[in-house]
């Protein structure tokens, strides 16, 4: 693993210890997690920002202008998620209750236990999804 710049939807203030955020869009901050060797070299913290024109890619094109090149989600709809392909973004799924906040995720991460997102994992716009 080379440098890497992974991102995790988290409730404020993020952080390592922050609880993460049941859904990317509406997440108060993204934790950064920047990864040199396969080892955690920096995080930092994003603000989110507002979907307004442009709906979900606001969001992805935000993480993308941050260099952040993996997201780490418990759910996501389709149309972000080919967002996020399209912006060379990979995406990867993370059960919110068997890892609950940053360190977890970055745990999991570095394990191989997180799986990247297939089309069939998106959510389809309604309120069944949880995330």
């Amino acid at each position: 693993m080379k440098k890497i710049k992974l991102a995790v939807p988290t409730n404020n203030p993020g952080g390592m210890g922050a609880t993460r955020s049941g859904h990317f869009g509406q997440a108060d901050v993204f934790t950064i997690i920047d990864f040199e060797n396969g080892a955690v070299a920096e995080v930092s913290t994003v603000g989110n920002v507002e979907h307004g024109t442009g709906g979900c890619m606001v969001p992805v094109n935000h993480l993308k202008d941050h260099d952040v090149d993996v997201i780490v989600v418990s759910g996501m709809g389709m149309r972000p998620m080919k967002g996020f392909n399209e912006v060379g973004i990979k995406v990867f799924y993370a059960d919110q209750e068997a890892f609950q906040d940053v360190q977890d995720v970055v745990d999991g991460f570095l394990q191989n236990k997180l799986p990247e997102m297939q089309a069939q994992n998106a959510c389809g716009g309604g309120s069944d999804c949880h995330h």
